[in-house]
């Protein structure tokens, strides 16, 4: 399911191969997020022109909209969303806990409320992976607990306990009601405490997993904790699991990652920043909205291959977006997607021809962080 194939010989940064039921792709990747079975701005005809290898989709949100009894009947998430790569459904975990003022913890699960309707809905852990083998995902994720920062040590260490109870409940359920193929992560917390990220995993790699999720980081803290944390992570755990950190993907911010040995990323930066009217290039972020564009004939990247730098000025993007024509949510969407791909294959082959430190330097010395 995952073999790495090569290392870098400056940083912990590695090329992997990871094989699900329907594909085999080479790692470290970037999936765009589907949190409602769509990557918003692009079809799945467009994601498959652009080479994608997988999706992030919400097991929550389709959860309490439209139901899972409805995706059943379509014969399951590949089918509704017509995707045929990998598709990983995140536990809801993080979007549970965010509702702070709708949503109560116990060792047993979770009570909250629909953000929809309101209504009050518990989930226990057993729950929340029979929703994810009903949507028939490529992998599922367990329910845990993610606390943000700053916290206490003692709230943290109620945290890390909740999510090992959790994933060991997880995993016995996962293993007697489980279809061939299908696969289980468990996630990392215990926050930026060391002696915490040890515990938990210490206790969630003994559940025989078929990969690592990196949780509990990039809510808060300072990069300095943040990398740090990572470090441990990926010196202890071993090199046999994928590590796949969610919801980390700034392009900086990835190659950080990537030189800590991390294998798996999925944001939902490339599509959401297509929709404030900004675009990722070999040079940095472009406000394509901003008056600089109004005459500005160039595509977006000069170097960019795919269908909108082929055929669109940045001119002609900043008309559509200034007179709000949905047309432009696409045409950028597409491009950023596109560009993230490039962006993780070049990483790959630096990687391959040892050359990742050179390439990292030389990225982020081009490369503006507006």
């Amino acid at each position: 399911m995952f073999k790495v194939v090569k290392k870098d010989t400056e940083t912990r940064a590695r090329l992997g191969i990871f094989e699900t039921s329907h594909n085999s792709f080479k790692t470290p990747c970037f999936f765009p997020v589907a949190t409602q079975a769509a990557v918003k701005g692009l079809n799945v005809r467009e994601l498959a022109e652009i080479g994608i290898d997988g999706l992030l989709v919400n097991a929550y949100h389709l959860y309490v909209r439209p139901g899972i009894e409805v995706i059943k009947k379509c014969g399951g998430l590949h089918k509704f969303m017509n995707f045929d790569k990998t598709i990983i459904t995140d536990s809801g975990g993080y979007q549970i806990f965010s509702l702070e003022h709708l949503r109560k913890v116990a060792d047993e699960g979770v009570s909250f409320q629909s953000h929809v309707d309101g209504k009050s809905i518990f989930l226990t852990p057993e729950d929340v992976i029979k929703t994810q083998l009903d949507l028939k995902s490529d992998v599922v994720v367990p329910l845990d607990e993610c606390v943000k920062y700053p916290v206490s040590y003692e709230d943290a260490n109620v945290a890390c306990d909740r999510t090992i109870a959790w994933a060991a409940k997880s995993k016995a359920f996962f293993d007697a009601n489980n279809t061939a193929g299908k696969l289980f992560f468990a996630i990392s917390q215990g926050s930026v405490h060391q002696d915490l990220r040890k515990k938990c995993l210490d206790s969630i790699l003994n559940l025989n997993l078929d990969g690592l999720c990196i949780g509990g980081l990039s809510v808060g803290e300072d990069v300095d904790l943040r990398y740090n944390t990572l470090d441990f992570i990926s010196r202890y755990a071993g090199d046999d699991k994928l590590r796949y950190f969610m919801g980390y993907g700034m392009p900086a911010d990835i190659l950080e990652a990537v030189s800590f040995g991390v294998d798996l990323f999925d944001c939902v930066v490339p599509t959401r920043f297509a929709r404030t009217g900004t675009v990722f290039t070999k040079e940095g972020v472009v406000v394509v909205r901003n008056s600089p564009c109004i005459n500005d004939v160039r595509p977006l990247d000069s170097e960019c291959l795919c269908y909108t730098c082929k055929n669109f000025s940045r001119a002609y993007l900043r008309h559509l977006i200034n007179v709000n024509e949905i047309l432009a949510v696409n045409l950028l969407a597409y491009h950023n997607v596109f560009w993230y791909k490039h962006f993780m294959d070049d990483i790959k082959k630096a990687i391959e021809d040892d050359k990742f430190l050179q390439f990292k330097k030389e990225f982020l010395s081009n490369f503006n962080h507006e």
